[in-house]
């Protein structure tokens, strides 16, 4: 008996599922920068979706196109309830639903989404931002985890936590090559404003940049990270950009108080 042939990650079809300005934003940035070969499609969910979801058929189309990994966009609760019939609908093996906004995705809502979909034999990644997903992993310390599914492999090597290299001369920046864009495009940005900046000051201005994008992670304080998911998402970018010109910058001056004596070592 011949099994399954196996994946083209090459060929990786996409469903991004929206509702709404952020979920759009990245489906357009996806569609517009992803490798030859990948298929992008986008299908937008109504904007009111209630907060349970008695039939989800109510608020799906009737078909959809098979795909490999689904984009989770959705902005409430009740759309996450629709993801397990998305996967039905599309076949799809992998689900990344990012969470940039705590409210679109509660922790008791995720928790109960792997679930679901772990019976239908789907992977899934909660990535909180989306610009923490990495090729392993995704989150920020406290939450780091680990995960092993080639298809969001193939899409994080591409989409997620920012990497950059930058050439630097003369003390400025030159060029910026994204080498893994943010799913909405902000490390693009980032890149594009950055030539020409003196290196000393590249870490600040990348820091502007990702704050005009503007980011659209909330700006709630999140109970884990102790901070808000935009500041969490703007330090992806600065220390993306800072790893790659450390060797550029200014040394911090050491500042001896004053009247202090050094104790002479005999």
């Amino acid at each position: 008996m011949r099994g399954p042939a196996p994946l083209d990650l090459t060929s990786l079809r996409i469903l991004a599922a929206t509702q709404g300005l952020w979920g759009e934003r990245i489906a357009a940035n996806v569609v517009a920068n992803a490798p030859p070969g990948w298929r992008v499609q986008a299908w937008s969910a109504p904007r009111v979706i209630p907060p349970v979801v008695d039939d989800p058929a109510e608020f799906l189309p009737p078909n959809l196109p098979p795909v490999d990994l689904i984009l989770a966009l959705g902005e409430v609760p009740g759309f996450a309830q629709l993801i397990p019939d998305l996967a039905r609908l599309t076949g799809a093996g992998a689900v990344i639903a990012p969470v940039d906004r705590n409210e679109s995705l509660p922790d008791g809502l995720a928790t109960q989404l792997e679930q679901w979909l772990a019976d239908l034999h789907v992977v899934v990644v909660f990535p909180k931002p989306f610009c923490s997903l990495a090729e392993h992993s995704y989150n920020r310390t406290p939450l780091v985890n680990g995960y092993d599914d080639p298809i969001i492999r193939a899409f994080a090597a591409h989409f997620g936590r920012p990497h950059f290299h930058v050439r630097v001369e003369q003390g400025r920046i030159a060029q910026v090559v994204v080498q893994r864009d943010s799913a909405c495009g902000c490390a693009r940005h980032v890149a594009e404003g950055l030539v020409g900046t003196p290196v000393d000051e590249a870490v600040e201005k990348a820091g502007l940049l990702h704050h005009h994008f503007p980011c659209l992670a909330s700006m709630n304080k999140d109970p884990d990270y102790r901070d808000t998911l935009m500041h969490v998402s703007g330090d992806y970018v600065r220390d993306a950009i800072k790893e790659e010109i450390r060797l550029h910058l200014a040394p911090v001056p050491y500042l001896r108080p004053g009247g202090r004596v050094d104790q002479e070592i005999t």
